[in-house]
């Protein structure tokens, strides 16, 4: 279970913890590397890493897994939402607490227990969003000169 035990914090650790606190948005484990080793430049990528799953184990930073992709960090631990571009991959983050009788239904009908629920909510970011619909607005022009008429 997440959390449990006594946390311990080198100064790896503490610098590690202190850069995905800061980061607004959800850092790769590369990412969070290059901004230690600015205050830190003798730190390994082997010693984030491992930083990084210390801090997820003891319930100090939630690890991010979306498809494929390598894993985010998010420093925040309190529930929230989550929402990911399927496009670009943007994820931005919304303040937002299930209902109790939410969380109470998803556990009854799936059994599990839930320690912090977040919901993450895929769909197009503005930009992309944007983007296709100019090209959707060009093939449409395009198809309209190409037409016979």
């Amino acid at each position: 279970m997440a959390g449990t035990g006594q946390l311990r914090l080198t100064a790896q650790r503490r610098a590690v913890l202190e850069v995905v606190r800061a980061a607004r948005d959800h850092p790769t484990a590369a990412m969070i590397y290059n901004r230690v080793r600015q205050r830190h430049p003798g730190i390994a990528y082997a010693t984030v890493y491992n930083a990084l799953n210390y801090l997820v184990r003891m319930g100090q930073v939630r690890e991010l897994k979306f498809g494929d992709g390598a894993s985010r960090y998010d420093g925040r631990i309190e529930p929230h939402l989550h929402v990911i571009c399927i496009q670009c991959g943007a994820l931005d983050e919304i303040d937002l607490t299930l209902p109790e009788d939410v969380v109470r239904t998803a556990e009854q009908a799936t059994g599990y227990t839930f320690e912090t629920p977040i919901v993450q909510v895929f769909g197009l970011c503005p930009s992309c969003r944007e983007e296709a619909r100019a090209t959707q607005e060009a093939a449409d022009r395009q198809e309209a000169a190409d037409s016979p008429g």
